[in-house]
Formats: C-alpha cells, structure tokens, sequence
C-alpha cells in the first residue's frame, strides 16, 4: 500500500496596523519570511534592506503598495 502525501503552502496574511517594523516601529508594510522566522520592515527599512533581504529570503511579501494613492481623508478633497 502506498502513502498518499498532502503538501500546503502556507499563506501569508496580510499585514495589518499592528505589524511593526522590527527597526524602527513604524508600520511594517514588508514581511520577510527565513528559514528561521520573519523579519517586519516598514517601507523605508524594507527597501534600504531588500537587495541582502532578498537573498535570504524563503518569502519577500511586500505590500507597499499600499502606500500609493490612498487618499489623506474625505475633507481635504472638499476645499
């Protein structure tokens, strides 16, 4: 009889307001997954680290992205 073998791949959640950036404690926007745990950058840390980050990394989860065209609030578009 053979074994029938499942592989999953973990699925990254989303960062949220809590994540903080292991450098400074800024909101973390990139999360950088190794062999031995993550590693939460914001995106100032995550893009002065990321060339070196990258080549460690098992998972580069960038949500930077994020960031760009999100609007300051509804009454700053008013006046």
């Amino acid at each position: 009889m053979r074994a029938i073998v499942t592989t999953m791949l973990a699925t990254t959640t989303s960062l949220t307001a809590d994540d903080r950036c292991d450098r400074c404690g800024a909101q973390a926007y990139v999360r950088v997954v190794l062999s031995r745990g993550d590693l939460l950058f914001c995106a100032h840390h995550g893009r002065q680290y990321e060339l070196k980050l990258r080549e460690m990394a098992t998972e580069f989860h960038d949500e930077t992205n994020r960031l760009i065209g999100t609007p300051a609030s509804a009454t700053d578009d008013e006046h």
